[in-house]
């Protein structure tokens, strides 16, 4: 298939990838993995009745209610009392320290006076039964789901699974992605730029692409455009779990990526997709493996990895939200494009008046790397569109870690807390 629309081809990779395997992981190494099995709770949580505070358990619930205790013991955390504490006695205890027999409340510190041996309570201080005392499994009781097939660990997850004693957890496996970069004008960083020649700079930015995704690059160097160095580097390429290369894939005479693959086993899927920057972007497969064979452009290798592979390898992980979510932005600049193709226009952003605005990157010819370096987000104009003007609402998609969202710090300057969340500062 030829010229597929931007929507066609997504659709066509995220329907032919699927998640690779599974595998266990100990668990810090979970982070940011989907998991890949349930985990139900093997005990209760808190798994025994404890202190909420630090202060004095007595029995309160029931009878008078005394106003001074006798001291009868000390349970520290970690440790329990054989102590059986009778009315108006009280225990000594600490936060998360096991809660004596005959205790049923917790009275803090800072409501009682202390003399000697007794205490008795500060006027007006306010005891409830049953307060500042943690049932056993008040938070998650036994045999619960805590954690479901799918989900995204983070570090919320990664506590409550070793709150619970896990120490691994099977999750979706990592892909390995090789990429080649492909071409005789090509050197490696560090090495001597003689005329003619331009640095690899594809090599390294999408393997941290591929990081940045979640996944494991094999960069494989530089495969000259002669057959021999071609075929030899594809076949090592196919020995990864994605195969992702870079230029040799356009209709010149030393274009030899398509045609090698084929003799290699890959099936193309699709080759052209109607858009801009990107058009010259293959996809293939061998035996369910992706091959995906990008321009050598820089900047139209990073917008099609943004738009298609990014999403293609969190599906091989597990993800099940693949898509960037859309955003909508309110152009401040004209924008003009041909009919014809989708246009992703990088775009730098700013927040004003509750509103996203937008203003074109710089020069968006597929030369201009820099462009890229101010870029906050990608528009997505239609096929049908050719002018876009001011005031206009955009679709946009979010560039992977570059619209900073955080304030800037500076000493003794906090930002505004809303009147509905004072700030721990102020008291």
């Amino acid at each position: 298939m030829e010229n597929l629309s931007f929507e066609e081809a997504r659709d066509t990779i995220l329907r032919r990838v699927s998640p690779i395997g599974i595998v266990q992981e100990r668990l810090l190494d979970c982070l940011h993995r989907v998991a890949a099995e349930d985990v139900a709770a093997p005990l209760n949580l808190p798994s025994f009745e404890n202190s909420a505070m630090d202060g004095f358990a007595v029995p309160f619930a029931e009878g008078d209610k005394p106003t001074a205790f006798s001291i009868v013991g000390f349970v520290p955390a970690g440790e329990t009392s054989p102590i059986h504490v009778d009315p108006g006695t009280a225990i000594r205890i600490m936060t998360g320290a096991p809660v004596p027999q005959g205790c049923d409340t917790v009275i803090p510190f800072e409501d009682v006076d202390e003399f000697d041996s007794t205490i008795r309570l500060k006027p007006g201080a306010d005891i409830l039964p049953g307060r500042h005392i943690r049932r056993a499994g008040e938070d998650v009781k036994q045999g619960n789901t805590v954690l479901t097939s799918g989900t995204v660990i983070g570090v919320a997850e990664i506590c409550m699974l070793a709150s619970l004693g896990r120490t691994s957890l099977r999750v979706y496996r990592k892909p390995q992605v090789a990429i080649l970069a492909t071409g005789d004008e090509l050197v490696a960083p560090g090495e001597p730029l003689t005329p003619g020649k331009v640095f690899d700079c594809n090599s390294q930015a999408l393997a941290a692409a591929v990081i940045e995704a979640g996944a494991a690059p094999v960069i494989l160097g530089i495969a000259r455009d002669d057959r021999e160095s071609l075929k030899a580097k594809l076949a090592e390429g196919l020995n990864a779990d994605v195969l992702l290369t870079v230029a040799g894939v356009s209709v010149g005479d030393r274009d030899l990526v398509r045609p090698i693959l084929e003799e290699l086993g890959v099936k193309q899927e699709f080759w052209k997709v109607k858009i801009k920057p990107g058009k010259a972007f293959a996809f293939g497969l061998k035996e369910g493996k992706p091959v995906f064979s990008l321009p050598g452009n820089p900047v139209s290798a990073l917008v099609v990895f943004e738009e298609f592979l990014r999403p293609a390898l969190l599906r091989m992980m597990g993800h099940r939200r693949v898509l960037k979510r859309p955003l909508t932005a309110v152009l401040q600049q004209e924008i003009g494009k041909k009919k014809g193709r989708v246009f992703f226009s990088r775009l730098r952003l700013e927040h004003a008046d509750g509103i996203l605005q937008a203003w074109s990157a710089g020069k968006q010819d597929t030369g201009s790397l820099s462009t890229m370096l101010n870029a906050d987000a990608l528009a997505v104009f239609p096929e049908d569109g050719t002018q876009f003007s001011v005031g206009d609402q955009v679709l946009i998609h979010a560039l992977s870690n570059r619209f900073d969202m955080m304030e800037p710090f500076e000493e003794g300057i906090f930002p505004e807390v809303p009147s509905a969340y004072p700030s721990a500062l102020s008291r």
